[in-house]
């Protein structure tokens, strides 16, 4: 379908008090713009993304798609009308979206850009449990849409009207930006408000429809708590998604996902994890309760946790254990290896079969730059070991607890770098207790 999408990003967000652009606040691990974009790219065949003065971050998260700077912020029909300029020639359907509506899903773009071919012209619009300050959506005893009135200009009868406007229009091209240009400010906020179209066009002989979405789908974000409640509302799609794909959550309003979280079938996660970005999941795996995973990988048939900490860079291959209190980073945990508890494994490679005790770290910073540390398979590492990199430890290798390996250690060989025990009789309390 050849259409494109306006989306307006150029809010600052005053009531989130934020030095942050509102847009760039992250559900789900990304940007509410980034939301917005993935929906519409299932959608639209262009997008052209609106955003204020001085707000490289937000064209950085706009990319690839084109973007155009509102100089000065007149309202939402002024800030459509930027983008004229990258969409002329287009003769196609143009809808309007606004970043701080960053809930909206392609099915539902879909089913407005049908109404808009089959009507004419189309809205989105709510029926919110409690329409507070929404725009009013008035229409004709038949249904079609006579104009959209703000709240602060409405009349206590059109305050009573519960179809509430959720901010998107969509019309053809050449339509949409003559109506955006005849929009006029009068009007207590002297802004020039999107709305406005719709009586334009409808007085210019354009039959308006309204389709309708849910309200949890429609709803802006203006506020943390807003954003809060935004974030729920995500994490609810992500963990049904995750069952619905063969993943068991024995308590799922407990588990935070990311936006990019990949579950294999039979995965088993306890109470409390908490995904960050970038995190895939084989199947047969379980992730114990409490345990934090970002940027990371797992093998099939791993366990992980409980309070197990993976950082990014780290790959757990299959049917190996990462214990409690047990934190991996940029590390290999190769397959059927075991971490168990307390342990700390950064830059390092750990062969298949390998069991590293209680206590263990690497010692992969020396103040400057970071080091690697390998350990080969079926190396036994003693409980309370500090393995100072760079430094490799060979294959069936046994290190004795409590050492400090400075150097590298030959395939099957025993290696002990401790102090000798001194022992002082009588050299205790005294009885002083």
């Amino acid at each position: 379908m050849t259409a494109a999408a306006i989306l307006l990003a150029a809010g600052l967000g005053t009531r989130m008090k934020s030095r942050m652009p509102k847009a760039l606040h992250p559900i789900a691990g990304r940007p509410m713009l980034a939301h917005l974009i993935a929906a519409c790219e299932a959608v639209f065949s262009r997008i052209v993304v609106v955003v204020g003065p001085d707000m490289p971050a937000l064209e950085r998260a706009a990319a690839p798609h084109p973007v155009v700077v509102q100089h000065e912020r007149l309202g939402t029909a002024h800030a459509a009308l930027q983008a004229a300029s990258l969409l002329e020639g287009f003769a196609g359907d143009v809808a309007v979206l606004y970043a701080d509506n960053p809930l909206i899903t392609a099915d539902t773009m879909r089913r407005l850009l049908a109404a808009r071919a089959e009507h004419g012209a189309a809205l989105l619009a709510m029926r919110p449990a409690d329409p507070g300050r929404y725009g009013r959506v008035v229409t004709a005893e038949e249904g079609r849409v006579l104009r959209v009135v703000e709240w602060a200009d409405a009349s206590a009868e059109e305050r009573e009207i519960g179809l509430c406007n959720a901010g998107v229009i969509c019309a053809p091209g050449p339509s949409l930006f003559g109506w955006l240009r005849a929009v006029e400010n009068h009007n207590r906020a002297r802004e020039y408000y999107l709305p406005d179209a719709v009586t334009i066009g409808a007085a210019a002989g354009a039959t308006w429809v309204a389709v309708e979405a849910p309200e949890a789908e429609c709803r802006g974000i203006n506020s943390r708590a807003e954003l809060a409640a935004a974030e729920a509302e995500v994490q609810h799609r992500l963990r049904r998604a995750a069952m619905d794909g063969g993943a068991t959550l024995i308590a799922p309003d407990s588990v935070t996902l990311c936006h990019d979280t990949r579950l294999g079938q039979d995965v088993t996660i306890g109470p409390s994890v908490v995904f960050g970005p970038g995190v895939t999941v084989a199947d047969g795996v379980e992730i114990r309760a409490f345990s934090h995973l970002e940027g990371c990988t797992i093998g099939e048939e791993a366990v992980i946790g409980p309070f197990a900490r993976l950082r990014p860079g780290t790959v757990v291959e299959r049917t190996a254990h990462v214990g409690n209190f047990v934190e991996l980073k940029a590390t290999v945990l190769g397959q059927g290896a075991k971490a168990n508890h307390l342990t700390y494994l950064g830059d390092a490679s750990i062969g298949p079969g390998a069991n590293i005790g209680a206590g263990t770290i690497t010692c992969n910073y020396d103040g400057v730059d970071k080091h690697r540390t390998s350990i080969g398979a079926g190396a036994f590492i003693g409980s309370n070991t500090a393995l100072v990199a760079p430094v490799a430890v060979g294959e069936r290798a046994l290190i004795g607890a409590g050492s400090v390996i400075t150097r590298d250690v030959p395939d099957d060989a025993l290696a002990v770098g401790r102090a000798r025990q001194v022992t002082k009789p009588g050299r205790g309390f005294r009885g002083k207790r």
